[in-house]
């Protein structure tokens, strides 16, 4: 593969395959789609070309693995990790799927949904919800995030107790490979044992093997009763008693258990417009529970009665309420999904998507917040999460008043620290976010040599012009 930048001959050639009007050039309108949300990682792009057919997008991927010209596939632009951005260098061509956003069946009896790579989330969601169905990926970005990334980076979300991951999610799959060779996996079956499972590299490969322009999601019938609680609690060790009780009074009702410092909440209250603390008197930390039942409403707020009394009654909860409106549970929501965002405000963040195992979660949190400390006297922990599923985005915001460069400066430092206890506990940096260029150098430290090995053969199968999305996951 070539590491300059491509020719303007080449650059048309690219061009007439989507045609002018689909083709950007100028900086400026190039200049969003070299960033990442975070900022960590700003690339160069002499091109940007936005296919409008799964055929448009085999003709480039064709022509990019004959003249070796590297592709950076991109969808919403949501990751957090720099899978999505091209490298500095200029030579690197965006390959955008916002034209290719069409629903293109709906079975509600068989509960599938057939979409394109591009379709935004949030349009997803709502086109289920139209036939009487749910598609329950939720994410903070779902008004902007695409399928094909979310699918890419193995999404999570804030409903993956219930009903799992993107992998999980996914029934089949039409890939574009790097040779131009289309694949066409859209399978709407739940039982397929005929041969290796092609649709599981796909997932989570962060656009290194091929482009997904087309996918096989699974739906599942509207609940009928839901309920949302905010509670605050006294210490980690409450909180996963409270989980445990919860798991078994509720099963899979129990939709979603998530995380919060104080400190999280007052940065969202300050920070975050029309946001408000939840409760009078403050704790330390704060559970939001989230119980969806196929029956009834009633089955729902019983269940959610039944386990915040208990609650109280062991000294588990010390004060809780309940959402009494969609509109009140949608503020709650809100509020938990903002918690990111909220400490912007608050100078530099050292971010950490990780996961442990869920009875190690207390453990963890407890060596985690003692190391930080001593490392950076007066950082400011707001570790919030997925506490159903062990994810937990362990944050770090610089102390009051510090120089904000020099703290980020801190970063790998504090990688180290929070990476290392995590491994020690049996857990994993990257829970929901993928590896890109963030955490490609620390995935190859990690890793047992063979994997890394079977890794790189992988790629070298799909794509042995090493034109897709180099640099990202994988130092090839």
């Amino acid at each position: 593969m070539s590491s300059s930048a491509p020719s303007p001959a080449l650059l048309d050639r690219f061009t007439a395959i989507v045609g002018e009007k689909h083709a950007l050039r100028e900086e400026a309108d190039i200049a969003p789609h070299l960033i990442e949300n975070r900022g960590l990682y700003h690339g160069a792009s002499p091109l940007l070309v936005k296919p409008g057919s799964v055929e448009e997008v085999s003709a480039i991927l064709k022509l990019a693995s004959e003249t070796g010209t590297a592709i950076v596939p991109q969808t919403g632009n949501t990751g957090l990790v720099g899978g999505q951005t091209p490298r500095e260098g200029g030579s690197d061509i965006i390959l955008s799927l916002e034209r290719m956003n069409r629903i293109r069946d709906i079975d509600p009896v068989g509960n599938t949904m057939i979409v394109d790579g591009g379709c935004i989330l949030a349009d997803v969601q709502k086109a289920a919800e139209e036939h009487g169905r749910l598609f329950p990926l939720s994410l903070g970005s779902e008004g902007s995030c695409r399928i094909a990334g979310n699918l890419s980076t193995n999404a999570g979300g804030t409903a993956v107790l219930a009903y799992g991951n993107m992998r999980q999610l996914c029934l089949g799959l039409e890939v574009v490979l790097p040779t131009g060779e289309i694949w066409n996996g859209l399978r709407r079956l739940k039982k397929d044992n005929t041969g290796y499972d092609l649709r599981d590299l796909f997932i989570g490969a962060e656009g290194t093997l091929g482009v997904i322009t087309g996918a096989v999601l699974k739906l599942f019938p509207q609940p009928l009763g839901h309920q949302v609680a905010f509670a605050g609690i006294q210490s980690l060790e409450d909180a996963l008693t409270l989980f445990k009780n919860a798991s078994s009074l509720c099963g899979p009702a129990l939709t979603g258990f998530e995380l919060m410092p104080r400190i999280g909440v007052e940065f969202t209250v300050r920070n975050i417009p029309g946001v408000r603390d939840p409760l009078e008197t403050v704790h330390p930390w704060y559970l939001l529970i989230d119980i969806s039942t196929s029956d009834s409403a009633e089955t729902a707020e019983r269940m959610m009665t039944t386990l915040l009394e208990q609650g109280y009654e062991a000294g588990l909860v010390q004060g809780a309420t309940i959402a009494s409106s969609e509109a009140q549970q949608k503020a709650l929501w809100h509020m938990r999904e903002s918690m990111s965002d909220a400490q912007k405000p608050e100078g530099g963040s050292i971010k950490h998507d990780v996961s442990v195992p869920v009875a190690q979660i207390p453990k963890f949190m407890h060596e985690a917040e003692t190391a930080v400390m001593a490392a950076i006297p007066g950082a400011r922990i707001c570790a919030f999460g997925h506490m159903g599923d062990g994810n937990i985005h362990y944050n770090i915001s610089q102390p009051v008043g510090a120089d904000k460069a020099e703290f980020i400066g801190r970063w790998h430092e504090m990688n180290e620290i929070v990476h290392g206890l995590v491994l020690q506990h049996g857990g994993s940096i990257s829970a929901e976010h993928g590896i890109g260029q963030l955490k490609r150098d620390e995935l190859a430290s990690i890793r047992p040599e063979i994997e890394m090995d079977l890794m790189r053969r992988i790629k070298m199968a799909f794509d042995p012009a090493g034109v897709m999305n180099p640099g990202k996951v994988l130092r090839v």
